[in-house]
């Protein structure tokens, strides 16, 4: 396979979606890794596997309808594998392996199918120490804009997934891009008070144009930096509900076309009426109670 990731938006070929089998009991608290978890957990909403399939398989229809090849990792028994995001990504040719939490760490054996299509020299694992996840890398042509957390506190925060030491680890690698870190405000039990991933609060999409969330951000001025590279008339803002609802993490199958959740009225009436897109639309409400929505659901190989 010849892997191809330019940006987020270019005509997709091929992508992993992730498993919505065998998720296992509900979490206990302490076991829970995000704060949207958390929260479904302690009010006692935490979706059921029935419908978290239901609404996978919606997703994949809607990727096949226009044509796009669909992987699925293998199936781990009792272990929740719907966020493929993050185990791994691609940057141009490249695919880098993620240092997921330790919550995490059994789920890349399932993906070993994948990445055995991939040529092993294109292949890149980072050392142990260098902590990223693909829903903190967003790859925008010249701009690779990285989400992640400076804080002091940083080992402290479950939702704490990139680093510093990434960062500078992809500095080297792509020399050519414009590596734009950006901090997150974390929070690992209130859900409105911190983002999990950049693309929670952040999401190119089209040409030129972006969804973005200004409270998500720890220092104005990276938000600034975001407005003043795409123009104040290219950014759909969303306010506090919808970032708790997770509006950002639409996911593009070209320029032209998103796939995105039903209940997003106001945003979907937006990109089509305003923005003359075409929107697919299909229930994820449920997934989104587990800190996720349809970007983290996928792992973009190919894209034209």
């Amino acid at each position: 396979m010849r892997l191809n990731i330019k940006n987020e938006t270019g005509r997709l070929r091929s992508v992993v979606l992730g498993q919505p089998n065998s998720l296992g009991p509900v979490p206990t608290l302490e076991e829970s890794y995000d704060a949207k978890s958390y929260y479904s957990i302690e009010h006692n909403i935490y979706p059921r596997e029935e419908d978290i399939i239901n609404e996978m398989n919606a997703f994949e229809a809607v990727l096949k309808k226009y044509d796009v090849e669909v992987l699925r990792p293998s199936i781990i028994e009792d272990y929740n594998q719907v966020f493929s995001r993050d185990v791994a990504f691609v940057i141009d040719d490249k695919m880098i392996i993620s240092n997921v939490i330790a919550d995490r760490a059994d789920e890349q054996e399932a993906y070993k199918s994948v990445f055995e299509k991939v040529a092993w020299r294109k292949i890149i694992n980072l050392p142990e120490t260098a902590h990223i996840e693909g829903g903190d890398v967003i790859v925008w042509n010249d701009f690779l804009f990285i989400g992640t957390c400076f804080s002091e506190d940083y080992r402290n925060y479950k939702t704490a997934r990139t680093n510093e030491y990434a960062i500078e680890i992809l500095k080297e690698y792509f020399p050519k891009k414009r590596i734009i870190d950006l901090e997150l405000k974390k929070n690992d039990k209130v859900p409105f008070e911190g983002i999990l991933h950049l693309d929670c609060t952040f999401n190119p999409i089209g040409e030129d144009k972006c969804i973005i969330y200004k409270n998500g951000f720890v220092d104005e001025s990276d938000y600034r930096l975001i407005i003043d590279i795409f123009g104040e008339e290219n950014c759909f803002h969303i306010n506090d509900e919808e970032m708790f609802e997770m509006f950002p993490n639409i996911f593009s199958i070209s320029p032209e076309v998103v796939i995105s959740d039903k209940a997003f009225t106001r945003m979907n009436d937006h990109l089509r009426n305003e923005w003359g897109m075409t929107v697919e639309e299909i229930p994820y409400r449920e997934i989104s109670k587990m800190g996720g929505l349809l970007r983290c659901s996928t792992m973009p190989l190919v894209r034209e």
